[in-house]
């Protein structure tokens, strides 16, 4: 019962809209209707600039970290996945955005990570940074560190749990970048700048 409830409680603050209401108390905006339309940390970064996007970047990591660290508190890591992997649900379809569209879950699953095999999330954090850098494509970085999850899972020989729950981030952190991979294919997917903020729809890049 305890464990049912750690991982509705993961659904439920994963849910928690961070990027659309940090955006619309402060700027009194709706970040859904610029850039790429998603309420997740680098779309808020794009628009708004970084002292909006980090704390964006930072919450909604912690919304997979707190629920998996209390799984495992509770059981251990296979509580500790479900509940970061409830968080992912949560904010891909958050229940308080009426189950509306919502971030593309790579911070969630990184914040997961950070509770149940931190040494894992560190490799993929890291794999993450030196592709952004070196390409400027918010999504290549996220579904190459996605896709190194189950793999450094198993090379740093964590239990099954997280090996799994890393293969099934990888999955769908790669279903919810069809849109960025046709780009990516066709030359038209947008790097991210650092220099201005952008506020065009065509700017459809990857949503933590």
């Amino acid at each position: 019962m305890t464990e049912a409830l750690v991982v509705l409680a993961g659904y439920l603050v994963g849910s928690v809209p961070f990027g659309y209401w940090v955006v619309r108390l402060f700027k009194g905006e709706d970040v859904r209707k610029v850039g790429s339309g998603n309420i997740g940390a680098t779309n808020v970064w794009r628009a708004y600039g970084r002292w909006y996007g980090i704390p964006i970047v930072l919450l909604d990591v912690a919304k997979g970290f707190v629920p998996a660290l209390v799984g495992v508190l509770v059981s251990g890591d296979l509580v500790g996945c479900l509940a970061g992997g409830a968080a992912m649900a949560g904010h891909w379809r958050p229940l308080f955005m009426r189950f509306r569209k919502g971030g593309k879950t790579v911070a969630a699953a990184g914040g997961t990570f950070w509770a149940v095999a931190p040494f894992v999330a560190t490799s993929a954090l890291g794999i993450w940074i030196v592709l952004f850098l070196l390409l400027r494509y918010a999504s290549v970085a996220s579904i190459a560190a996605a896709l190194s999850l189950p793999l450094l899972a198993w090379l740093y020989g964590e239990p099954w749990p997280d090996i799994v729950f890393g293969g099934g981030a990888a999955v769908a952190v790669l279903l919810l970048h069809k849109a960025n991979i046709r780009r990516l294919r066709a030359g038209t997917e947008n790097r991210f700048s650092f220099g201005k903020n952008r506020r065009s729809g065509d700017d459809q890049g990857s949503d933590p």
